[in-house]
């Protein structure tokens, strides 16, 4: 994928299929420059066989397509920087996704518009609560929908004026904690 936020995407997307209420997105800088991306859900969660297989990128649990590319292209891309990838997952409790980037590597790919990944998951799965959280320096900015449904007083969170507005907000925050292009 051309840029992390895809991958993003494609894992949360893996989420609702699991029937997350709660999806959590985790993207954190620490000082040596490496960002740590990380995804965990309340969805039905996956045995022991079913973690080591989502790996493969000749395993889906989707009848639509023979191959399940997502999971291993983000393992890939955590890998090629020098980073790390892990999955826990409990059968009814849940999964949880961790990739370590090397941001100094040649090979890393860039962080992209993560704003734009999670306004598109919020307003597409209204009745699924997502919790973004970036961290760097001590900084923390969090966009958790269950708020944003109290600021907007009962506007749909797809109305396409919020879902603007959410993506500006996070946009904003993340950008002046990142202060710079991950």
């Amino acid at each position: 994928m051309q840029e992390l936020s895809l991958n993003i995407l494609d894992i949360a997307q893996n989420s609702i299929v699991a029937n997350a209420t709660l999806i959590e997105i985790g993207v954190e800088v620490d000082e040596k420059d490496f960002l740590t991306i990380t995804i965990r859900d309340n969805g039905k969660g996956m045995d022991e066989e079913s973690v080591k297989n989502v790996i493969n990128p000749f395993f889906t649990s989707r009848t639509t397509r023979k191959v399940g590319l997502g999971v291993p292209f983000f393992k890939q891309a955590a890998e090629d920087t020098g980073g790390s990838f892990h999955i826990e997952s409990q059968v009814g409790v849940g999964t949880t996704i961790k990739a370590v980037f090397d941001t100094t590597n040649i090979d890393y790919t860039p962080l992209g518009e993560v704003w734009d990944t999670v306004a598109i998951l919020i307003q597409m799965n209204e009745t699924i609560d997502f919790v973004y959280t970036v961290r760097k320096d001590g900084e923390e900015f969090v966009c958790d929908t269950r708020q944003l449904r109290e600021i907007m007083e009962g506007m749909p969170l797809s109305d396409l004026n919020v879902v603007q507005w959410i993506k500006e907000f996070i946009r904003e925050n993340q950008t002046e904690i990142l202060k710079r292009s991950y």
